[in-house]
């Protein structure tokens, strides 16, 4: 993969900058979320080199897949290909964008090979040679057509992975930039701190465990660094920054148990004494193999994922067992890595695909741990400048002038931390917001937990919440709180012109603490309104809530330590966070929803026809598109089924379908009704479309062979039924009816014919 700019450290920085000054929309780009197919193994060569399978034909060989990784039913094999229609649109100096590809990739267009990442060798395997992302020049007029991926991987994924999408080439440095962001400067505070701790360590040697920390911050540093995507823009050699990532991976385990091991010497650790030894062990081992050749990098990933799981358990219980008898900052620090750890889990499950992809923000769970270090710190300065002022009380007024400083400051800094722990609390009651929502099935389910959880996450300010009812054109109670002998809500919002304005606050007031609170609630009538919104497949962006806020009088006073603006922000945020997981919900519902497949024809089955019926009924009267059905019967099938055998018939039932797959646009929906029963719904057709369709259909069932076992059972007829709407009726809900009784004249005058309704 070629780097997009220069790598330079100075280049970097004034990317990052040059970042903050382009305009979103400037960063628009083209995900390649629909439209996939995969077929497993390898492609046989021509006598040129060249892939059969980037050459059309053999279309029932490709299946459908939502996102181009981890096909079902691997069962070990290790060649994989995908494919995918490009869009057209107009581009300058476009690139297909790859977040990562397990494990090596090459990729077609137009019959010649436009990339790859990776050698393969005479039987298609190759080496690890790192998760890089990549950037893939796409040529000229490469819109509308299809691009082949070649992929091999003996890991315990397949595929493509993370984000697919086309954007111009200095845009796509821009969405580097800005992805990578946050986890560069948290982990160059990462870092500030393992050489501040280090130093500790030196000057201190009888306190070993400030270089644990040390070890433990640098670790998570290089770890933050090696895994950002800004990474390849200093130098672009992903195999070496994978080496460095999978090294200070290792060494996490082993700082955190040299610590603890430290902390609990009166007890006699063996079991965390075993767990740093063996994880040393290990990485040291792991990281040598992978050098020397014997054994490639990615391969030591997945056992170390599970040695780290089993000896967090074991921590654990060592540690909940020993809790309470360690001092409040040795606690402090442990509650950070538990954090950390479980940021670092749930990245582990999303890279093994037990959850889907999302990018987990491990970056954080650094940060608190780092805030944990410093706001110990402070802890220690605060309590050394109280020591000192009580021994200064008998020094000169010059001296107790100085001291009286020095609490002022303390005073200043101890507000700072109320501040930053206030706000660390409602990230926590948030998180676990999140975490109560993903364990959700369903968006019902969801509103018991809003309802029970979002008072926590608002105090101490009072408020109200508004559930979606009448397709958006009212809003219904469901709680309250802060409120005692007052006046009760509105049970029900009536909402016909859409819901009320949504409150903003101004970036300024959360950002300069010393804009006056007053002066953004001007214009506040009280209370705030925030939508909860979510995105659904059907209906695009949704307000499922509304969440009201009350602005107490006292937080309006000028010089409030509160936050008030800081407060509103993060509520507003978090109720963003809280829309993405109802989302993800609401899209998971809807494929459960429409993810039904017939195991014969691979056609979809009749409940998924029902329910898509009425949904493209629904769409057809709001949009004014007609809306055609046809209902194909296999003539005589029974008889060909008592003569030729049940095997036999399956087989012409499978025929028939690839016939029909294969007739229909891909707007149309072809699902099998039931027994030698198929029906197709053409969206946007016309009466005469749908019955020229249907009879080019017979005509070329008529001509289609039908072979079973090598062998030639003759040929199969079909009579199809078809009605349309408006044309045939004054209704789409009476299709299928309409459909059935024209196939039923269709038999009746002989078979082998189309009628229309």
């Amino acid at each position: 993969m070629q780097m997009l700019y220069p790598s330079k450290a100075g280049s970097l920085i004034f990317l990052i900058v040059l970042s903050f000054l382009v305009s979103p929309a400037a960063l628009a780009a083209v995900d390649l979320e629909e439209g996939w197919e995969y077929r497993w193994g390898d492609s046989p060569l021509t006598d040129d080199g060249v892939p059969r399978w980037i050459f059309a034909g053999e279309p029932e060989q490709w299946q459908a897949i939502g996102f181009p990784s981890n096909p079902p039913g691997r069962d070990g094999r290790e060649h994989v290909w995908y494919r995918v229609t490009l869009p057209e649109r107009e581009w300058r100096d476009p690139v297909l964008y790859i977040f990562s590809v397990d494990l090596i990739v090459q990729v077609w267009l137009d019959g010649e090979t436009i990339y790859q990442y990776g050698t393969f060798d005479d039987v298609g395997r190759g080496r690890f040679e790192g998760w890089p992302w990549h950037a893939i020049p796409l040529p000229e007029g490469f819109g509308g057509k299809q691009a082949y991926f070649r992929v091999f991987s003996d890991y315990t994924d397949i595929g493509l992975w993370g984000e697919v999408a086309i954007m111009e080439r200095p845009e796509l440095t821009m969405f580097i930039l800005k992805n990578s962001l946050e986890a560069l400067v948290i982990s160059g505070f990462s870092a500030l701190i393992a050489l501040l701790t280090l130093i500790f360590a030196l000057l201190q040697t009888d306190k070993k465990s400030f270089a644990s920390i040390a070890l433990f911050s640098l670790s998570s540093a290089l770890m933050l660094l090696a895994d950002s995507q800004a990474s390849q823009l200093l130098w672009n050699v992903p195999l070496l920054w994978d080496y460095l990532a999978a090294g200070s991976y290792y060494m996490l385990p082993v700082a955190m148990a040299l610590l603890l091991e430290q902390w609990f010497a009166d007890h006699r650790p063996w079991l965390i004494n075993l767990v740093w030894k063996i994880h040393l062990v290990y990485a040291v081992s792991a990281i040598g193999l992978a050098l020397t050749g014997l054994v490639n990098l990615s391969s030591t990933f997945p056992v170390f994922d599970a040695m780290l799981l089993v000896s967090l358990t074991a921590v654990f219980i060592v540690v909940t067992r020993r809790f309470r008898h360690l001092q409040i900052e040795q606690q402090v620090i442990l509650a950070a890595y538990g954090v950390f750890c479980s940021l670092l889990v749930l990245d582990m499950a999303v890279a093994h695909g037990v959850l889907p992809w999302w990018r987990v923000p491990v970056s954080w769970g650094t940060l608190i741990f780092s805030l944990a270090v410093v706001l110990i710190s402070l802890w220690h300065y605060a309590r050394t400048q109280q020591a000192l002022h009580r021994l200064n009380l008998s020094l000169e007024q010059q001296v107790a002038e100085r001291t009286e400083k020095a609490e002022a400051l303390a005073r200043r800094e101890q507000a700072r931390v109320r501040l930053l722990t206030f706000e660390n609390e409602k990230t926590r009651v948030l998180n676990d917001i999140i975490a109560e929502l993903q364990d959700c099935i369903s968006l019902n389910q969801t509103f018991h937990v809003l309802s029970r959880r979002l008072p926590d996450l608002c105090s101490p300010l009072r408020g109200t919440l508004y559930k979606r009812v009448d397709d958006g054109q009212a809003y219904e109670l469901l709680t309250r709180w802060g409120y005692a002998g007052e006046p009760e809500s509105p049970p029900y919002i009536e909402t016909p012109n859409g819901p009320p304005p949504h409150s903003q606050v101004p970036a300024r007031y959360s950002e300069a603490a010393d804009q006056s609170w007053s002066e953004w609630q001007e214009g506040v009538d009280g209370s705030l309104c925030l939508w909860i919104n979510l995105q659904s497949a059907t209906e695009g962006q949704v307000t499922m809530a509304l969440l009201f806020v009350e602005v107490p009088e006292e937080f309006a006073a000028d010089g409030t330590d509160y936050g008030a603006a800081r407060l509103f922000q993060a509520l507003s945020q978090g109720v963003q966070k809280i829309g993405i997981a109802l989302s993800s919900i609401s899209l998971r519902e809807d494929l459960q929803k429409y993810s039904y497949e017939d195991a014969l024809t691979g056609l979809k089955n009749r409940r998924y026809f029902d329910q898509l019926l009425e949904h493209e009924s629904a769409v057809a009267l709001r949009s004014d598109q007609p809306l055609s059905l046809l209902i194909v019967d296999i003539d005589h099938f029974k008889r060909f089924n008592d003569t030729h055998g049940h095997e036999a018939g399956d087989s012409a039932l499978k025929a028939v379908a690839n016939m029909l797959a294969r007739h229909f646009r891909d707007s149309d929906v072809v699902c099998r009704f039931g027994g030698e029963e198929f029906v197709i719904i053409m969206a946007g057709s016309s009466a005469k479309a749908a019955y020229d369709k249907a009879s080019e259909l017979a005509r070329a069932v008529r001509a289609m062979p039908v072979e079973h076992g090598g062998f030639g059972l003759g040929n199969v007829t079909i009579s199809v039924g078809v009605s349309s709407w408006p044309e045939c009726s004054d209704s789409p809900d009476s299709l299928l009816g309409l459909a059935d009784r024209a196939l039923y004249r269709a038999k009746e005058a002989g078979r082998d014919r189309v009628e229309i309704s």
